[in-house]
């Protein structure tokens, strides 16, 4: 069988071109983003081990494992985070937060910001690297996220506090001027969670409407933002009237949602207090 061959047949299995791909490179043991060398070796055979293993992840990937699972990767905000069962793959509407923090009126040093429930880190480490100045900490409760999180920062060379623990039992006592999160926000029924059974349940539900967590947050982040701090949020595709709501009930001021890549509101937030 040639690479062209096994392409095929990925294709008619029901992959996309990109896709099978990158899937294929992977088995061969090369960078899934070298596609210009698969064109230019379309005729090279494949071993029985090399068919075997990309056999295996289009089964995989079929049975809805994230491809970055696959892969061992994901792309991030310009980095490749590393990133297997543990966390969750990042997505890249995660990006319309850490877009919305690096908007902000913030000072361009000294600021203290949080990223609560970090997972691979992603969020955290976007802001270290975008905001070399600012002291930012990441909080989790999984102890095997934060070990993950730990090898992407130490792989990247940034700089990152890691803590351990939920929500703000991680930060007893201690006030920032941001804090950003990630939280589970899936219903605990939600009829797609099937789809999502690869990644860790803890990450993605939250109750029976998918605002358990969410609540927690808005309601401990008073005692623990500065004057003027913000706090910022991701949610489902249906819940930004929610957690408006939820912020605007705790004292927020400047309440706003941000639309994600599809056009969504994927992301709330506010401001709490008057600025110091």
């Amino acid at each position: 069988m040639t690479l062209s061959d096994a392409l095929r047949q990925a294709s008619a299995a029901g992959l996309s071109r990109l896709e099978a791909q990158m899937l294929l490179l992977h088995a061969l043991g090369r960078s899934p983003h070298d596609r210009a060398w698969l064109i230019a070796h379309d005729a090279d055979p494949l071993t029985g081990e090399q068919a075997f293993t990309f056999a295996e992840l289009q089964r995989r990937f079929v049975d809805h494992e994230p491809m970055a699972y696959l892969l061992g990767e994901q792309a991030f905000f310009g980095m490749r985070l590393q990133v297997d069962h543990r966390v969750l793959a990042p997505r890249p509407d995660t990006e319309t937060l850490v877009e919305w923090a690096l908007t902000l009126n913030l000072a361009p040093s000294g600021v203290d910001a949080l990223d609560m429930g970090t997972g691979s880190g992603a969020i955290a480490l976007a802001l270290a690297q975008q905001r070399p100045a600012w002291r930012v900490s990441a909080s989790d409760a999984s102890a095997d996220a934060l070990a993950v999180a730990r090898s992407n920062g130490e792989r990247l060379h940034t700089s990152v506090r890691w803590l351990h623990g939920s929500w703000w039992d991680a930060v007893p006592g201690q006030r920032f001027d941001l804090v950003l999160s990630n939280p589970p926000y899936i219903a605990e029924d939600d009829p797609h969670m099937a789809a999502l059974r690869h990644e860790p349940r803890s990450a993605l539900t939250s109750g029976a409407d998918g605002l358990d967590d969410i609540r927690a947050i808005v309601a401990g982040a008073p005692a623990h933002l500065q004057p003027g701090g913000w706090l910022l949020l991701e949610h489902g595709h249906d819940q930004a009237q929610a957690v408006r709501a939820l912020l605007q009930a705790q004292g927020f001021a400047a309440v706003d949602s941000r639309i994600d890549l599809a056009g969504i509101e994927r992301c709330s937030g506010g401001r709490w207090g008057a600025a110091r």
